[in-house]
């Protein structure tokens, strides 16, 4: 009998706590904060910048040259480009995404190049962004727009999580 975990093998100790899990591509002169980590099938770009305790999901792709600030969420299969012209052929032309500290990219997202996040804000899942998002707002759609602002965001995240509680 196999006592071994199936997860051996397949974890990729990045330091400072941070790990990434098999398959997954992060680029040359990428550097990766604290306590983060990076999901299977997950391509991470050259150049690119991930701050502190970053979560990226499995399936994501960050091109090269994007920042990330600490605290950043990018759910599954999130696109984040650098090419507002592809293919430009010059990395002297491109315009990376930049995602501010505790911002979050929902599952399936796309954000176009020379996109910023705000701090704090939000972008709903399967939405293609193609304008810069300021702090504390939430934006989702194709194209996205704005919805509503993130303290009435959390406090909706909040009030599921009671009803889930309560009924169990």
């Amino acid at each position: 009998m196999n006592h071994e975990s199936p997860a051996k093998g397949k974890r990729i100790d990045l330091g400072k706590g941070s790990v990434a899990w098999k398959p997954c591509h992060i680029g040359v002169d990428t550097m990766v904060g604290a306590e983060c980590s990076i999901g299977a099938l997950a391509h991470i770009g050259r150049n690119v910048t991930i701050g502190d305790s970053c979560r990226i999901q499995g399936g994501a792709y960050i091109a090269d040259g994007c920042e990330l600030g600490s605290n950043v969420f990018v759910g599954p299969n999130a696109t984040l480009l650098n090419d507002k012209y592809p293919p430009s052929g010059n990395s002297k032309q491109w315009q990376p995404v930049q995602i501010e500290k505790n911002g979050v990219i929902g599952g399936g997202a796309t954000i176009n190049a020379g996109c910023c996040i705000g701090r704090n804000a939000v972008l709903g899942a399967g939405s293609t962004l193609t304008r810069n998002v300021p702090e504390n707002e939430v934006w989702a759609g194709n194209p996205a727009v704005f919805l509503m602002m993130r303290h009435t965001y959390d406090e909706k995240q909040q009030q599921l999580k009671e009803e889930s509680a309560y009924q169990q």
